[in-house]
């Protein structure tokens, strides 16, 4: 069971929600809030598994709720705003959907949770470093230090900024060994999401200054991500 609140000045922007919930009998409503002030203490006192969240709020910001959260819930972000998107992303929200939302961009949405949610359960620490053969000898290297992965013939390379190291594996391996702070943007190419600076429909820009090309069949994904 997921203990869900919904956070959302608009009041009809609930019965939509609630309307579309419905039909998902794992989730447990455990309270509604049309400020992102009345929800922080039920969010600071009562154990929340997801939150579904408005951005333009009076008083406080979604964005501003969820830097503010020490322990934050899955997030859900609901907006009529699609500027927000990066922000939302660099916070490592599960899912970014704009309003009006319809059930079945919804139901993928919760699909995300309760995938997260159960990898989480299988694996209570999320993996810190990931075991590379680079140069015939196996190297550990540390996740948040990784940029991208670059797929390259028979091999992998692997970007900490302007320095790559070619890894013996595939791309294919590399998904498999990754945790959520990654997304698969190109055939070629994984990114840390983490070290997005920006983002267009055609590209993401990293903090070193490298732009990715998102591929075709991917844009849908990593729209639905951000």
């Amino acid at each position: 069971m997921l203990n869900t609140i919904i956070v959302d000045d608009e009041p009809l922007a609930h019965d939509v929600i609630l309307h579309h919930l419905s039909a998902h009998k794992d989730i447990n409503i455990s309270g509604q809030y049309l400020t992102a002030k009345d929800a922080l203490c039920a969010l600071a006192t009562s154990s929340i598994d997801l939150l579904f969240l408005d951005i333009n709020m009076p008083e406080l910001s979604g964005i501003a709720l969820l830097k503010v959260l020490a322990n934050r819930p899955q997030v859900i972000i609901i907006s009529a705003y699609q500027e927000y998107a990066l922000a939302g992303f660099e916070l490592d929200v599960t899912d970014y959907l704009l309003k009006p939302v319809s059930a079945q961009r919804l139901e993928q949405a919760l699909n995300k949770v309760r995938k997260k949610r159960k990898h989480i359960t299988l694996n209570p620490k999320a993996p810190l470093t990931i075991t590379l053969k680079i140069d015939r000898e196996k190297h550990k290297i540390q996740l948040s230090d990784i940029d991208m992965f670059e797929a390259y013939g028979n091999y992998v390379k692997v970007w900490q900024g302007e320095k790559a190291l070619l890894a013996s594996c595939t791309l294919k391996y590399i998904l498999q060994e990754l945790d959520t702070s990654f997304i698969q943007v190109h055939k070629s190419y994984v990114i840390n999401k983490h070290k997005v600076v920006a983002l267009s429909n055609e590209s993401v820009q990293l903090a070193s200054g490298v732009s990715v090309k998102i591929g075709k069949s991917f844009k849908q994904q990593v729209r639905d991500i951000i």
